[in-house]
């Protein structure tokens, strides 16, 4: 069982308000996408949820201080304190913006039930039935519209009236209309409200899993962009650590030959002592001795520095190794996750096929239904020509 169900779905342009000026409307979404309220189970919350292609478009958690303020004959709006935004909705009818506002009075007041700790009525999931209003709604009706009166409406913006545009005019004929409230008269199928249920199960899912797939790869390429960048340290140092250990490895060889050298001029001061000749070449070896020995000092003070910068990039190898292996992990975590998005995409494309698979069957019986509606409308005109012909026989009858 879902923890969190569909109770009404509707259609609606969505809008949010310009966060820059507060005046201007953003439109959210290219064209009427579906717009549901969601009730969490789990949590005894309701939410406000519109799903465009794998974004989410509006996201509201509905509490008792929220109002939905209709600004004009087909929009109305509302403001999220928890997202820092106001929402906007344009409806192709008044009617359905009445049916959105009367679940949206509902909802709040279910939720404001739920807060004074008392057991809340669950809403009706039929979409085209209107709201009832309980008996503690009645009682609470005039305290809640004197609370909305006195709130700031510092976001109310009226939208003009170009959304009219959304639904086309009628201008038929009297006749026409008769004929037509004849033919739909006879359009009351029992299997509507199942098939209208299924699909916004199917539509649920789809939504859901939608989310699910954009959060995924979303935690997926940020866990690549630190993995990518510990790479990137773990080349350089190693690069340092080769090149240090290449002027390592050249210092020793130069020591090495100093300490030839220094052997090789000890031995001829040795040999000119002994001869006692040349007293200065004597002094002279002397103080080239004392320059050599003192050039061995350095480079030993510095072979000692590139043994501490050495051991140095040991510890930091070490530690890159030890990222390396919290590198390998995210690897994995990134391959499940792709695996999990695989699974969600091939889930998400089933469920899109079963909702085409469902609407084609719908449109079948539509079109069967329309043909069998002209076939009884042709019959009934039949029968009407008929009726006038025997009524205008009888009166010839009664004249003659």
């Amino acid at each position: 069982m879902e923890r969190e169900q569909p109770i009404f779905t509707t259609k609606a342009h969505v809008f949010q308000i310009d966060p820059e000026t507060k005046k201007n409307w953003i439109p959210a979404s290219k064209s009427a996408v579906s717009v549901s309220y969601y009730y969490d189970t789990t949590r005894n919350t309701y939410r406000i949820i519109s799903v465009d292609g794998s974004k989410a478009i509006v996201n509201s958690t509905i509490t008792p201080g929220m109002t939905f303020t209709k600004t004009s004959q087909k929009f109305g709006q509302w403001s999220d304190p928890r997202a820092n935004t106001v929402y906007g909705l344009g409806f192709s009818s008044e009617q359905d913006l009445q049916k959105f506002i009367e679940k949206f009075k509902e909802v709040k007041e279910m939720t404001r039930q739920v807060v004074n700790q008392t057991p809340p009525i669950p809403p009706s999931t039929n979409q085209n039935s209107t709201s009832q209003v309980n008996g503690n709604e009645e009682s609470h009706s005039s305290s809640s519209k004197h609370a909305n009166s006195s709130q700031p409406r510092q976001f109310l913006h009226h939208r003009s009236s170009s959304l009219s545009a959304m639904q086309g005019s009628d201008t038929s004929s009297k006749q026409d209309a008769n004929l037509r409230e004849r033919r739909n008269s006879f359009n009351s199928s029992p299997n509507n409200s199942s098939n209208n249920a299924s699909e916004s199960q199917l539509k649920y899912e789809n939504d859901r899993l939608k989310l699910a797939l954009a959060q995924s790869s979303t935690n997926a390429k940020k866990w690549e962009v630190e993995l990518q960048t510990l790479k990137n340290n773990n080349s350089r140092l190693t690069a340092a650590l080769q090149e240090s250990t290449t002027n390592v490895e050249e210092w020793k060889k130069q020591l090495a030959a100093y300490k030839e050298e220094s052997a090789k001029m000890k031995k001829k001061i040795v040999e000119l002592e002994k001869r006692q000749s040349g007293s200065e070449q004597v002094a002279a070896l002397q103080t080239e001795l004392q320059q050599l020995t003192e050039r061995l000092e350095r480079v030993q003070l510095d072979n000692q520095d590139k043994q501490d910068e050495i051991n140095q990039l040991s510890l930091r190898m070490s530690e890159l190794s030890a990222r390396e292996t919290q590198s390998s992990t995210l690897q994995s975590r990134c391959k499940k996750l792709e695996d999990e998005n695989d699974h969600l995409k091939l889930k998400v494309e089933d469920l899109q096929r079963q909702l085409t698979e469902r609407n084609m069957s719908h449109d079948q019986e539509n079109s069967e239904l329309l043909r069998l509606e002209d076939q009884l409308g042709n019959k009934v005109t039949e029968l009407y020509e008929i009726h006038e012909q025997i009524i205008s026989l009888i009166r010839k009858e009664s004249h003659s």
